[in-house]
């Protein structure tokens, strides 16, 4: 790179599918990083905001494009479910061809792009099209963004990124009805909203396209690698040496590398295989896959030819950490869109509520996020750290699971749902809803943040394709408890409903016991 023209330089930095990394991600400037959080927490929150934005506009929808209450419906209902299916195609693009930035650019555009045509809609049927093509545009943050901070932050490091990105994940379902509330006093009405994420999408692309750096991390690049041609003996001296560097640099935060991959045709068929021996002090071993057959070979790496499959993700699912991680996320998340979703009508039957006061009454939750965002920022790393200094310098992937988590799913969330629907059904004050559905999201933020990280932490390289299947599963689930949550509490009542929504959270929570019991176990079990 140092032979081009400064000129050359910028367009092919900018303007190319899959610009060079000429350093190491982590390596890059506090500064960068700063706003690398910033660009992807945007990408993030566009599926957030606008999958809420148009809320308060609900009743001019059915009114200008005589929709029947099922179509209205289906345009919150098929947003959800393609947010959990889009990220696991853009998992699995950028996985394969190495790419971060291209695929933000591509996705926004896309987003952008179906935003204005919502706005200029004049069929309730187009609009559903159009709000499905809108989850496919908005749905790659939440999944490659993952990736990104695995590249650029070390372990020891993640959980406050996660908590800064994760902020702007759930802080955007619940901007959206605020913002909506206001721009639908427009004379544009509900269409100002469709609007107003068609600019954000732009402003987005630009800033991704003049500001933003591809991260892609080529882990066997930037570990420190070193190929060495060695004798059948003079391996196991080498093996022997790598042992006692191992033990000697117990205080080591940097992983070593070794790669064996050429050797003389004298040496056995099992020692000219590609080997690849990991040494560091503080990295739990699962943190690489295990692939001893218990036959006391030498772990083995064998590189083999990358191939694009886009259900693989989906398949992730069949390893129990990952599907007790997303199960236990998928209900706390669900159980935010089903609230979500009932406050419209709640408020406006109980208290007479317009839209824009509506849309204030979704700052409760802002609050609690922001705390949520807050506290898990300030936390998470310190219990990492705590935990691994209590083992000796020795990490386990399970230490995300900090103990910040269980007051907020034992406690905090299901007292914040019972204070919702039992405040709201009694006929106590608005507050009561307001501040139920606040304390909620504070509890929601720190366990959905912790497993976020864990998950990337389980699996070094695939992080973008974890997070995708957890993703999938918790759209799946918000998506089931959306269309679910209005007729039950026509049904039963909200104080019944919410009570429904905490007993799912308690059950989720004995499954978060069992993960951090047996996760080292499970994951071995899967070869992580």
């Amino acid at each position: 790179m140092s032979n081009q023209s400064p000129i050359k330089h910028v367009v092919i930095s900018r303007f190319t599918i899959r610009p060079p990394v000429e350093n190491d991600p982590r390596l890059l400037s506090s500064r960068t990083k700063a706003l690398i959080i910033v660009i992807l927490a945007m990408c993030a929150a566009s599926s957030g905001f606008s999958s809420t934005i148009y809320f308060p506009g609900i009743p001019d929808i059915t009114v200008d494009l005589n929709a029947p209450p099922i179509a209205t419906t289906l345009t919150a209902a098929l947003f959800i479910l393609f947010m959990g299916i889009a990220p696991v195609f853009w998992a699995s693009f950028s996985d394969y061809y190495r790419i971060r930035r291209f695929l933000f650019i591509l996705s926004m555009a896309i987003f952008g792009l179906a935003s204005l045509g919502a706005a200029l809609v004049t069929n309730i049927w187009g609009l559903v099209v159009l709000r499905c093509v809108q989850a496919l545009g908005a749905s790659c943050g939440q999944s490659v963004g993952a990736g990104v901070i695995a590249d650029c932050y070390p372990i020891e490091r993640r959980g406050a990124a996660f908590g800064k990105y994760f902020f702007g994940v759930f802080f955007g379902p619940l901007i959206g009805p605020i913002l909506g509330g206001f721009l639908i006093m427009s004379d544009l009405k509900w269409r100002a909203t469709f609007l107003f994420c068609f600019a954000f999408a732009f402003t987005v692309v630009l800033l991704i396209t003049f500001t933003y750096p591809e991260t892609y991390r080529e882990n066997e690049k930037w570990d420190t690698s070193l190929p060495i041609t060695t004798t059948s003996d003079s391996y196991k001296n080498e093996k022997q040496q790598q042992t006692a560097t191992k033990n000697n640099n117990d205080n080591g935060s940097e992983s070593t590398r070794i790669s064996l991959e050429q050797e003389p045709d004298n040496v056995s068929t099992n020692s000219k295989q590609s080997r690849t021996i990991a040494a560091s002090s503080n990295i739990d071993p699962a943190f690489s896959k295990n692939n001893n057959d218990n036959n006391n070979e030498d772990a083995i790496e064998i590189k083999k030819k990358k191939t694009l499959n886009p259900i693989k993700p989906f398949l992730y699912l069949r390893h129990p950490h990952v599907l007790l991680a997303s199960l236990v996320t998928a209900v706390a998340f669900g159980s935010m869109f089903a609230v979500e979703t009932i406050i419209p009508d709640l408020f406006e039957s109980n208290y007479g509520f317009v839209p824009w006061q509506t849309g204030l009454s979704y700052l409760g939750a802002g609050v609690g996020n922001l705390c949520g965002a807050f506290i898990n920022t300030f936390l998470s790393d310190r219990l990492l750290l705590r935990a691994r200094a209590k083992r000796g310098g020795h990490a386990l992937v399970e230490d995300r699971i900090g103990i910040n988590v269980w007051p907020c799913g034992f406690i905090l969330m299901p007292f914040g749902l019972l204070l919702f629907g039992w405040g709201i059904g009694t006929g106590m004050s608005y507050w009561t809803g307001i501040i139920g559905f606040g304390i909620q999201n504070f509890g929601m933020n720190q366990i959905m943040t912790a497993l976020s990280a864990y998950l990337v932490d389980s699996a070094p390289g695939i992080g973008a394709s974890f997070t995708a299947a957890a993703n999938f599963l918790r759209m799946i689930t918000a998506c089931a408890l959306t269309l679910a949550a209005n007729p039950m509490v026509k049904a039963i009542g909200p104080g019944y409903t919410c009570v429904f929504l905490a007993a799912l959270t308690y059950i989720s929570m004995g499954l978060l016991v069992i993960l951090k019991i047996y996760g080292g176990r499970m994951r071995r079990y899967s070869g992580y």
